[in-house]
């Protein structure tokens, strides 16, 4: 049997995945594929490399500076979150806290992570070829949110969010095999995605149409995925893990006190995971 996990990122909500991938690693449940977008691909990159707390100072305490997430950065750069200080001055082997790169290679978790191509719209899924020790511009193009940063460079070409494309790769996971799928959803499940937000972001994409057009439809597409994640969970191939309140944290909301709440709630629902993936789907029926 494969199992695979899928991280949807969600900006600050991933604070709520965090504490997911936490309880993973204190059950040491090992996934064979690991599919993450935006602050997703980061949260897995902390859980392959067994990096217990790691994603949480980066949420709670690192997104407090300036230099993480400012208007100053904004104007100086035209990204309102400096990527670069995130994923490489924090996480390089000379930075802060930097990704255990040695532990993260040995995983034999197939990894990846999913960014949007700017020009073409389309999704662009980056393994673990595209990563070196302080080398992690994938991380960094999966995570730039449409008009809050700049489309990030690889190759010569541009690239934004990956939920722009592939807003909860499904589809994905079961292509490369997967039997039993973990979603992380950081919003409540039974919440739809409302497409305004989306559609206002959209508007200011005029030199990118392909991908404001990925942007406008991604409330939909992520609506119709959850309804489709719901009823393979019936059939014991699914587990959604979802929070049941949002504390008020949103994509760019950094309340200490609501973050380390959410932490908490992510690290309570992680330790649903194990038993989903002893059980049998007849058994997950019952």
């Amino acid at each position: 049997m494969k199992t695979a996990v899928i991280d949807v990122g969600g900006g600050m909500r991933g604070m709520y995945a965090a504490g997911v991938f936490d309880a993973c690693l204190m059950d040491e449940i090992q996934f064979d594929i690991a599919i993450g977008i935006s602050a997703g691909s980061a949260n897995i990159a902390s859980y392959l490399a067994n990096q217990i707390g790691r994603n949480y100072m980066f949420y709670r305490e690192y997104s407090a500076r300036p230099e993480y997430m400012s208007v100053h950065n904004f104007f100086k750069t035209g990204s309102f979150v400096d990527l670069d200080y995130i994923y490489s001055t924090l996480s390089n082997t000379d930075g802060e806290f930097p990704l255990d790169y040695a532990t993260f290679k040995k995983s034999n978790t197939q990894m990846i992570v999913v960014a949007t191509n700017a020009i073409t719209g389309k999704p662009a899924y980056f393994d673990r070829r595209w990563l070196e020790e302080n080398q992690y511009d994938i991380f960094k193009a999966s995570c730039s949110i449409p008009v809050v940063n700049k489309p990030y460079m690889i190759a010569g070409v541009p690239f934004f969010d990956g939920a722009l494309s592939d807003t909860i790769p499904l589809e994905k996971a079961l292509e490369m095999g997967a039997d039993k799928i973990v979603i992380v959803l950081t919003k409540p499940s039974d919440v739809d995605r409302k497409p305004l937000k989306d559609a206002t972001l959209a508007a200011f994409m005029k030199h990118y149409p392909q991908a404001a057009e990925g942007l406008r439809t991604r409330a939909d597409r992520y609506n119709q995925i959850v309804a489709q994640a719901k009823e393979m969970e019936k059939e014991g191939k699914v587990l959604i893990v979802a929070p049941a309140d949002t504390m008020g944290i949103d994509t760019l909301a950094r309340d200490s006190t609501n973050l380390h709440k959410l932490y908490l709630e992510g690290f309570l629902d992680g330790q649903k995971i194990k038993t989903f993936l002893q059980e049998t789907p007849t058994e997950s029926q019952k």
